[in-house]
């Protein structure tokens, strides 16, 4: 799959699995610690709309930040933010491999990007994502999986994801629930992800 390069202000489906669908999240400290690693190299650089990480594979959906958003040293170029990614990813990889006597890439190939272009295809990507963990039959009910966005969008706690756009997107918290119970995904918007996941 060819590449889509970083632009700011664009939306992203983030996802990649482990090589060899290795799982990258061996316990549960790891999915803590791959949040926390996401926090300290994207926040500068994107806004975090939606993530859910199953045991080998993970997605994100992002928004990198207009120009004028971005820290001076990310805005001269594509290579620089990738490299916030490069960062998250290899800071992984090292504490993995380090941790359980490993060598060698963590993630199968590059990281896969798509970009988002509509808003049904965002508000499906949402939806995706957070109905995923019951889609690979991980957990029976999506909403009691505790790694993914879903039970932070419902909770009053501090966050860094973008609740009130995301409300606005499925226009209001009601109708964001609903969707969601519905449990009705439009695969076919969404084919090119579904053969990869």
């Amino acid at each position: 799959m060819k590449q889509e390069p970083f632009e700011a202000g664009t939306y992203y489906h983030i996802f990649n699995r482990g090589n060899n669908k290795e799982n990258i999240f061996k316990e549960e400290g790891n999915y803590t610690y791959f949040l926390q690693l996401t926090k300290k190299y994207l926040k500068e650089t994107c806004n975090i709309y939606a993530y859910c990480l199953l045991p080998n594979h993970f997605h994100l959906l992002l928004k990198i930040k207009e120009n004028e958003q971005l820290p001076i040293d990310f805005q001269n170029g594509k290579k620089k933010l990738h490299q916030a990614f490069s960062n998250l990813f290899n800071a992984y990889t090292k504490s993995i491999n380090k941790r359980y006597n490993r060598t060698g890439s963590l993630f199968q190939e590059h990281l896969h990007r798509i970009r988002v272009n509509t808003e049904e295809y965002l508000r499906e990507l949402v939806l995706y994502i957070h109905l995923n963990p019951e889609k690979h039959g991980i957990e029976h009910n999506f909403s009691s999986y505790c790694h993914s966005s879903y039970r932070a969008y419902l909770s009053n706690k501090p966050s860094l994801l973008e609740r009130t756009e995301i409300f606005n997107l499925f226009n209001d918290r009601e109708n964001f629930i609903y969707c969601h119970n519905s449990k009705k995904v439009n695969l076919e918007l969404l084919k090119e992800i579904d053969e990869m996941d």
